[in-house]
């Protein structure tokens, strides 16, 4: 079976090397020229998302970037310790928490389908979808198209497919601009592989020291959303003005890091997709934020994508149809990406400009409903996913 896949970046490369990996024959379409598809925020890997990469033979590859995380520690206001736990999944060295820029894993990933003979066309700006009877066609703006049986839409927040297939689905503002910086400052702390969440009185703050001793922070602040062309006219000393005297109301290291951060300080406003909207249109699926894009407050997005990267594969590879296949991901996949995109909003919105209720990118804490053991049984490649609970599924393609 012949899959496009719409998008190149973290959920768009991994679904590929899912669908590869069950036996499809699969081509990615990128529309940025390189793999440089970012503004150069970082990520934290969850120990749930580590091992989704698992399943996907890929743990390895990506554990070469980055660095790990293996325990959160919780400072208040005062620059006091409230709480030290561990993260995740901190004993085992495959599913530790991993601290990387969001380019690196696209990097990572698209490197690792590339070596498995998948191919990755770069420059591939969509333009539209059509659905046949017996399949799918990609329209590209220059003019080029693709056949397939099944087209997997990996574009994103702003998402071109979705926006076709859906226009009145729109991203939604949810409460809280999101600030990112790297600086050499590095502040006295509790040791290597450590993340520490400022409880702040005016904004959620996190940092984390890599082995090569750069700090990375981030900073989530209440307000009104930022326009796409403050955004873009902003530098990093508007931001830095803006930040530091919201950060020295407390006694913590946030506003230290701040003023210490040069040019790599960028800002975005937390945005999120409506929970109950439709995933998928015959034979075309959403994934990742695509689908359910969350506010950053629980850090599990990244995590989430890589999720059902391992699910749709898995549906693809033991459901009879592709329409059951598509159905029975679709149920899989709701609860728990909705109840991430719930949790994650609220706590943009509710904690008065950031005030700590939540870990920020890559605590995790609220990252999902359902037990544990559930996930690992859903996501262990070696179990069949459609008799494990598929057989009542209906769909229409295929």
């Amino acid at each position: 079976m012949k899959t496009l896949v719409i998008g190149g970046g973290i959920a768009g490369t991994a679904t590929a090397l899912g669908l590869h990996r069950a036996g499809l024959d699969v081509e990615v379409y990128e529309a940025h020229p390189d793999s440089a598809e970012d503004i150069g925020a970082f990520l934290t890997l969850a120990s749930n998302g580590m091992r989704a990469l698992a399943q996907l033979d890929a743990a390895t590859a990506v554990g070469r970037a980055g660095f790990p995380l293996t325990s959160m520690r919780v400072l208040d206001g005062t620059g006091g310790q409230v709480a030290h736990v561990p993260l995740g999944e901190a004993d085992d060295p495959v599913l530790r928490f991993r601290c990387l820029r969001r380019g690196e894993l696209s990097g990572a990933l698209q490197a690792e389908a590339e070596r498995r003979g998948i191919r990755i066309r770069h420059g591939a700006r969509l333009d539209s979808v059509q659905e046949g009877p017996d399949g799918v066609t990609a329209h590209f703006a220059d003019g080029s198209t693709a056949d397939g049986d099944l087209l997997v839409a990996a574009d994103g927040l702003n998402s071109t497919v979705r926006r076709g297939l859906a226009p009145d689905v729109r991203p939604v503002y949810a409460g809280q601009r999101v600030f990112y910086g790297y600086t050499d400052a590095v502040p006295d702390g509790p040791g290597d592989a450590v993340i520490t969440m400022v409880r702040g009185s005016g904004a959620a703050f996190g940092y984390a020291v890599s082995p090569g001793g750069e700090t990375y922070w981030f900073a989530r602040v209440g307000g009104a959303a930022l326009s796409a062309e403050e955004i873009a006219r902003g530098t990093a000393g508007d931001w830095r003005e803006l930040l530091v005297p919201l950060l020295r109301a407390d006694a913590t290291p946030a506003a230290d890091l701040v003023a210490a951060t040069g040019g790599d300080l960028m800002v975005t406003n937390a945005t999120e997709i409506g929970v109950g909207t439709r995933w998928r249109y015959g034979r075309v699926v959403l994934v990742g934020d695509a689908a359910h894009a969350a506010s950053p407050a629980t850090g599990q997005g990244a995590s989430m994508a890589l999720e059902d990267a391992v699910v749709l594969a898995k549906c693809v590879r033991d459901a009879p149809a592709v329409g059951r296949a598509l159905a029975l991901y679709e149920r899989v996949r709701r609860a728990r990406v909705e109840h991430n995109v719930l949790v994650s909003g609220g706590i943009s919105r509710g904690a008065g400009g950031g005030r700590g209720r939540g870990p920020g990118p890559g605590g995790g804490a609220a990252g999902a409903s359902g037990g544990e053991e559930e996930l690992v049984r859903c996501l262990d490649w070696s179990s069949d996913i459609w008799a494990r609970g598929g057989g009542g599924v209906t769909g229409g393609a295929g």
